[in-house]
């Protein structure tokens, strides 16, 4: 029996589409583990699993770094180590160039990684790179700082994401009349985005209007 060329082509298709992710997958676990495997040379010589077992075991620099952040946040959880991190962060905010940066990453990361962090608020629709083309962005919070007295009327701080890498992207101000609340999670806006607009979240009509985006 033979087989169509146009059904050959959506076989192969089909297993790029299968292939793919799961490559992709497991070429980012790889980075990840192998990254975390140089953990081990922070290790002396003689507590490297090639010297007490012989051989090189792959991911145990991932128990390594886990059980290192775990001891870090066991010691920083209680009021000893919240001390001790107190006057480590203030003798590194006087260092030169070093303070001010490592002030910059620790709210960046505060905001990202608290448990009751605002960070990616709300999917927001907003007109970007020009007046006639929509993308979507995140909600990040209000202007603040001296950029408040320059600003007439009511603005919202929006993060525009690039595709599909969301992690790099632009920081805007926009008006707040000039951007439309999502019915959509960030997480599905987050999907649509890394997708391309390949994998669109479900249509659900809007059954009220919302509320104040802050």
């Amino acid at each position: 029996m033979r087989v169509k060329k146009p059904a050959l082509k959506t076989i192969f298709l089909t297993g790029l589409l299968v292939l793919v992710p799961l490559a992709i997958t497991l070429w980012v676990l790889g980075l990840i583990i192998g990254t975390m495997d140089q953990t081990l040379l922070l290790l002396p010589d003689d507590w490297q699993p090639s010297h007490l077992i012989g051989m090189r075991v792959p991911g145990f620099g991932v128990v390594v770094t886990l059980a290192f952040v775990f001891v870090v946040g066991l010691l920083a959880h209680n009021f000893i180590g919240q001390k001790l991190v107190g006057w480590w962060e203030a003798i590194l905010t006087r260092i030169p160039i070093v303070g001010p940066l490592y002030g910059s990453v620790k709210q960046v990361s505060d905001t990202l990684l608290s448990s009751n962090g605002n960070a990616f608020r709300k999917a927001l629709l907003v007109r970007y790179p020009h007046a006639d083309a929509w993308t979507i962005a995140f909600l990040t919070g209000a202007p603040g700082g001296d950029v408040v007295n320059h600003l007439q009327g009511e603005y919202v701080s929006v993060y525009v994401p690039t595709t599909p890498n969301p992690t790099s992207g632009f920081f805007l101000m926009m008006r707040t009349s000039d951007v439309i609340e999502l019915d959509m999670t960030v997480d599905a806006a987050l999907k649509y985005i890394v997708s391309m607009g390949v994998v669109a979240p479900a249509h659900n009509p809007r059954q009220q209007r919302p509320g104040p985006l802050l």
